[in-house]
């Protein structure tokens, strides 16, 4: 049996994530009637024809899209909506937002912008509960995730992922070359090249708003592989499957040999690119190599070709690399790849600490982004480990908010430190209340002070430092009251 029973419920409820409208009274899906509506109101009442491709194209037009999608993210981060079309129209901000995703809140992704972070989630053949990923969802909105990506590996994975695109508010990714070889039930070297391609229509179709591509690798980086002798070879999943697949059939890449067919299918649906890094280093070892470099040039080339199609793309980086190397990584893909926004896997700035990456990831998230990163993909507690539970899910979210706050303190976007402010004016007044408002995950921190609350004298403080605590003698302090300490 493909599902189990409850996935079936599941899939035909109707999930309520934060800010998601009910169905109206005719029983019309929420998203399809937030869309008619949105185009009758911007075009005094009368259906709107789309006179544009993608957003890209439509910013280079000058035109303001349905549901005023570029101004609605330019809102979101105090930018004048012409600024952001701007943005939009040279690719240095990229609204993933297709056309049949129309439930999206939609967000920008771009260096001066706030940071953005991914959520990975998805079954594979050893863990295949749908109510499970399904909690992983609702876990990756509530706690803010502005993008999740299905990377399932197993069974008929077109419903949930038709469930995430007609319900969840957040940016939808996938990475077709893994549902190919499910999709057909064939083996990897039995594929032609129209089967990979086909595959990528049929996630646009399915309203996924990006998909990883790994279009970066040809016949060329097989020899360079077996030349240079990484360590850790490829450790990119679907960059695995086209080495293999080039290595099995003689083949040249077809993500790179039918990419113009690849940007027809995008541009008709509005889908963005996320150029995948198949060559990123798994290791400190292969860090910044050639390798790495010389695929890394050829994804600003297909950035260039993408973007003459009206094509919005995205170029993912490393990966492993050693934390005196992160900055220099990211202004080298903003100058070859032309200031497209740039998505990394962390980077992990050690090798040592399985069950620990999500910290490794989100050190190396944070120079990233502070150095011009726009989008972080979570690392989970179980990275090289197992599948993560929804635990590790949570975990990995709070770590790569972390990071992708601090960056966006650092870098200066305005409002950033706003948060961190009225943190401190509840620390210094020891209102609790207003500290948990404040904190990212309001309900760990207040279990942890129930768990461990001061005596009732000094119940305003907390277990750690008592009537020692410094903010609590300095308030008495400066307001003229003796201080006791035992």
């Amino acid at each position: 049996m493909l599902y189990a029973p409850s996935f079936f419920a599941l899939f035909h409820q109707e999930i309520a994530f934060p800010g998601k409208p009910k169905s109206d009274t005719l029983g019309t899906p929420p998203c399809t009637a937030i869309e008619k509506l949105r185009q009758k109101n911007e075009n005094g009442g009368k259906m709107n024809m789309r006179n544009y491709t993608t957003q890209m194209d439509a910013a280079r037009k000058g035109i303001l899209t349905p549901g005023k999608i570029p101004k609605t993210v330019a809102q979101k981060r105090a930018y004048v909506h012409d600024e952001m079309m701007k943005l939009v129209a040279e690719g240095k901000v990229a609204i993933c937002a297709n056309k049949n995703h129309t439930c999206l809140n939609p967000e920008g992704v771009g260096s001066m912008l706030r940071t953005k972070i991914n959520v990975n989630l998805g079954v594979s053949r050893d863990c295949k509960d749908y109510d499970i990923e399904m909690q992983k969802v609702m876990s990756a909105v509530n706690l803010g995730a502005e993008a999740i990506m299905d990377l399932s590996s197993h069974g008929n994975t077109q419903p949930f992922r038709q469930k995430l695109t007609h319900e969840c508010p957040a940016m939808i990714g996938t990475v077709p070359v893994y549902d190919s070889v499910i999709h057909y039930q064939r083996d990897l070297a039995t594929l032609t090249a129209q089967d990979f391609v086909d595959v990528v229509r049929l996630h646009a179709e399915d309203g996924v708003d990006f998909v990883t591509l790994h279009c970066g690798i040809t016949r060329k980086t097989i020899e360079q592989i077996k030349k240079h002798k990484r360590k850790m070879n490829i450790v990119s999943r679907g960059g695995s499957l086209v080495f293999a697949w080039m290595c099995m059939t003689g083949e040249e890449n077809p993500f790179y040999e039918h990419f113009d067919e690849i940007l027809d299918i995008c541009e008709e649906y509005d889908v963005t690119i996320s150029l995948g890094d198949a060559c990123r280093p798994g290791c400190l070892a292969d860090a910044t190599d050639v390798c790495q470099i010389e695929e890394l040039v050829r994804l600003g080339e297909l950035t260039k070709r993408a973007w003459a199609h009206n094509v919005q793309v995205m170029v993912e980086g490393p990966g492993h690399v050693p934390l005196d190397q992160v900055a220099a990584n990211m202004k080298v893909q903003q100058s070859i790849c032309m200031g497209a926004p740039f998505y990394t896997l962390g980077p992990l700035v050690t090798d040592i600490a399985p069950g620990y990456d999500h910290i490794t990831a989100a050190i190396g998230g944070a120079v990233a982004a502070m150095n011009g990163a726009a989008f972080l993909c979570y690392v989970t507690p179980a990275e090289h480990l197992a599948l993560p539970n929804v635990d590790d899910v949570k975990q990995g979210i709070i770590a790569s908010k972390i990071a992708a706050h601090a960056a966006d303190i650092a870098k200066g976007i305005p409002g950033a430190r706003d948060i961190d402010d009225k943190m401190a004016d509840a620390r210094q007044k020891l209102d609790w209340e207003a500290q948990y408002a404040c904190a990212l995950d309001p309900d760990t921190a207040r279990a942890i002070r129930d768990s461990r609350r001061p005596e009732d004298d000094h119940s305003d403080t907390c277990s750690m430092c008592g009537k020692f605590c410094a903010v609590r003698s300095m308030n008495k302090a400066l307001a003229g009251e003796y201080i006791d300490i035992l």
